[in-house]
């Protein structure tokens, strides 16, 4: 099939070629519209216990799911004086009436939203749009906010998606500008020609262009997560690279024997159906992303897919129809020593490695499992301001807001409480007010705000009375109060904890009010940071396990039906594992504990973000399967010829050790430019992929395969009767 593949690239060279020009022109003016379409946010799902709390809580008292908290600041006025509340009133007088702007609550009419120092106040906007959508409406919204006066900065969820988009744009221009020229360099150096260099950089961009081009038609039928530009360009050039070199390296090889159709044919027939079994393990690894109820995730699962299959084909035709225009060109403007003369290096290593390979397993075995055992202290939890840089408005009010206010008061669980009958009615005051007091007094809870707690001085029989006629409250506080809290059957109770919403403890009091039985007929749904946080990580990590097993089991499938082997497939599935528990390590020691982050230029998160090692995961267990196909293909063919499991070991390593090392520098540099990203979370995954290419490539393929290809010996290669029969078909295997 793949033989048959490359002779006919090769006959329509010039036409593939043409199509491949055509493609690319025409998705260049639809590609930068993208980031336009893409939405923020993706963690929404209306069957979890927190989005059902926020949706009562919207129809039933109005309360919108999106609120902008206005931070207004100086360090030598105070509330107190007359400039600061003028300032404050001139910053937000333009703001009324503009779309989108709800009810503005001031500190002039809550003074609970003056800090202690009086040197802090803010104000809050509801916004009349979800918070995916609110962001938005934030460049308007932040023209009117101006002053000479206070340090005025927006905050609150949508300000913080509006920041992650503005910066993830900047970041992904940034990685580009970094990417295209140090591969380019890169592969130079591996190739040692310019031309030859060219080709898998022209090929990962190709990729990448048509990619965003799709996913901007696509776009417009379903939602997009904003993270699919880091993802598209750091996958397309990544794999788009690797795959190219593979391909390149074995048209160059079989090139001074055979002349270019058939080397073009030898490539395609080899590296080639290497290149589409790794590309089907990288898919079906990213197609796991699907799996998952949350936008953010299955788009990237929807942009991963999309760019291999484009990166593969790409592979496949456009490149083989370029290597047969350029022929003996290929290797034109040389560069750095030869090709051949870095083999005979490989030649001399793997001659030491192969009888140490055994010695060896062991200690690299203890130290990649010692790299992943921090992994198992991780503290998952959803992103907030602190992924962004310090410079961006929405970190900056968060910092303040919390250093002033306290790190809780920005993120309070909400409880929203429905009954049976009018909330006012004894019977459930009594219940309600039960449930406060327990509350009152856990250790974990600061305060708590309710209908059934305005004022300390006041008790349970005093309550019934003021709400006997809750349409004649004359106090114009504790009427607005009591319309902002309930209303017919629905209330709702604000809990401010004394730990940050991301703390064990806050998720612990979270599940106890959810496990508490009120009596007559109430019943309790938990919103707020806690909540939400508790359900999606829930819900993310109760998904997981059915989506490893997908991707293990079609894994396992592809590897089976390439390599006519039952051992080969079960050792790749736990060595991607062991590169992937060092890299899960890494993130821990570094994001969650802060080693390295001056030198990153980030603060500590003091947790991993809860969709990172799930996406690494459907990424990297996939994309190291590349180096393993890539490996394993060529002692293939020569046990095939040979029948002897060592020298296939031997040969193997000798003739792809340089391209598979060569094509995780590739990728490692590729994903090292997104360490560059002001946002946490692309800083993560750019670092944690370096990590996992790099050990797979070097300490996994170079040594632990050997090994255990040694160890095993002939078993490596047994299949049952049925599936005994070479997987490939060379011409020719060069064997010494």
């Amino acid at each position: 099939m793949f033989e048959r593949l490359g002779a006919s690239v090769y006959r329509r060279r010039w036409l593939i070629v043409v199509i491949w020009a055509v493609a690319g022109l025409a998705s260049l003016p639809l590609a930068p519209g993208l980031p336009s379409i893409l939405k923020a946010g993706g963690y929404g799902d209306p069957a979890l216990e927190s989005q059902r709390a926020s949706d009562l809580l919207d129809h039933a008292l109005g309360w919108q799911a999106s609120t902008l908290i206005v931070v207004f600041h100086s360090d030598t006025l105070t509330v107190d004086d007359p400039r600061f509340l003028a300032a404050a009133q001139r910053a937000i007088a333009g703001l009324p009436g503009l779309p989108g702007v709800g009810t503005i609550t001031t500190f002039v009419q809550d003074p609970q939203q003056i800090a202690a120092n009086h040197h802090t106040a803010y104000d809050t906007i509801d916004l009349v749009a979800a918070p995916e959508d609110a962001h938005r409406l934030l460049p308007t919204i932040r023209d009117h906010l101006k002053s000479d006066v206070l340090t005025v900065d927006l905050t609150g969820s949508p300000a913080f998606y509006s920041d992650v988009e503005t910066v993830s744009e900047a970041d992904l221009r940034r990685a580009e500008i970094l990417t295209f020229p140090i591969a380019l360099f890169a592969l130079a150096l591996v190739f040692g020609s310019l031309v030859a260099a060219a080709g898998p950089v022209a090929i990962g961009g190709v990729a990448v262009v048509v990619a965003l081009a799709s996913l901007a038609l696509i776009g417009r039928v379903t939602e997009l997560s904003i993270f699919v530009l880091n993802m598209v360009t750091m996958l397309g050039l990544g794999l788009g690279t690797d795959y190219s070199l593979f391909v390149v390296s074995r048209f160059r090889e079989e090139l001074p024997r055979h002349g270019t159709e058939a080397a073009v044919v030898a490539a395609v027939a080899t590296a080639g159906k290497a290149v589409a079994f790794s590309g089907a393990s990288v898919f079906v690894g990213l197609l796991g992303l699907l799996t998952f109820q949350f936008m953010m995730l299955r788009s990237l699962g929807i942009a991963g897919a999309i760019v291999v299959v484009l990166a593969v084909l790409a592979a496949l035709t456009l490149l083989p129809a370029l290597l047969g225009i350029l022929g003996e060109r290929v290797n034109a403007l040389p560069v750095g020593p030869g090709w051949h003369r870095r083999n005979k290096i490989w030649e001399r290593l793997t001659g030491w490695v192969i009888p140490r390979s055994i010695r060896l397993m062991v200690p690299f075995l203890v130290l990649l499992v010692a790299l992943g055992l921090p992994f198992l202290s991780v503290h998952l939890s959803l992103p907030d301001a602190r992924v962004l840089p310090t410079s961006v408005s929405s970190r900056r009010g968060a910092d303040i807001f919390q250093r002033d206010f306290g790190e809780t008061d920005l993120s309070s669980i909400v409880v929203a409480v429905q009954s049976k009958g009018s909330i006012y009615d004894r019977q459930n005051l009594v219940a309600l007010s039960d449930f406060v007091r327990s509350l009152q007094v856990d250790p974990r809870v600061k305060s708590v705000e309710s209908i059934v707690s305005l004022d300390p001085r006041l008790n349970l029989a005093q309550y019934e009375l003021l709400y006997s006629r809750p349409s004649q409250i004359a106090d114009p506080y504790v009427g607005a109060v009591i319309s902002h809290l309930a209303r017919g059957s629905e209330t709702a109770v604000i809990v401010t904890t004394r730990a940050p919403a991301i703390a064990p403890e806050t998720e612990d009091l979270v599940r106890a009010i959810r496990e508490y039985r009120p009596e007559a007929g109430l019943t309790f749904l938990v919103d707020g940071s806690a909540g939400a946080e508790v359900d999606i990580v829930g819900e993310l990590y109760q998904q997981f396990p059915r989506t490893l097993l997908l991707i293990i089991s079609l894994t396992y499938v592809s590897l089976f039906l390439l390599f006519r082997s039952v051992v080969l497939p079960l050792k790749a599935i736990l060595l991607d594992s062991l590169s992937l528990f060092a890299s899960y390590g890494a993130l821990v020691v570094i994001f969650q504990d802060g080693f390295l982050s001056n030198f990153l230029g980030f603060q500590p998160l003091g947790f991993v973000e809860a969709t990172l090692p799930i996406i690494m995961f459907c990424l990297l267990f996939g994309l190291s399967m590349d180096y393993e196909v890539f490996l394993l293909s060529r002692m293939k063919e020569v046990y095939d010829v040979t029948g002897d499991n060592l020298v296939s070991i031997s040969e193997g390593l000798v003739h792809s050790g340089q391209v598979i090392t060569s094509a995780a520098l590739i990728v490692v540099v590729v994903s090292l430019s997104f360490v560059t990203a002001d946002i946490v979370l692309i800083k993560a995954l750019g670092l944690g992929t370096a990590i996992a290419v790099f050990l797979d490539a070097t300490i996994v393929r170079g040594l632990l395969v050997p090994a255990f290809m040694r160890l095993l010996g002939d078993w490596n290669w047994w299949a049952p009767g049925f599936a005994r029969r070479p997987a490939i078909h060379p011409k020719e295997v060069a064997v010494k």
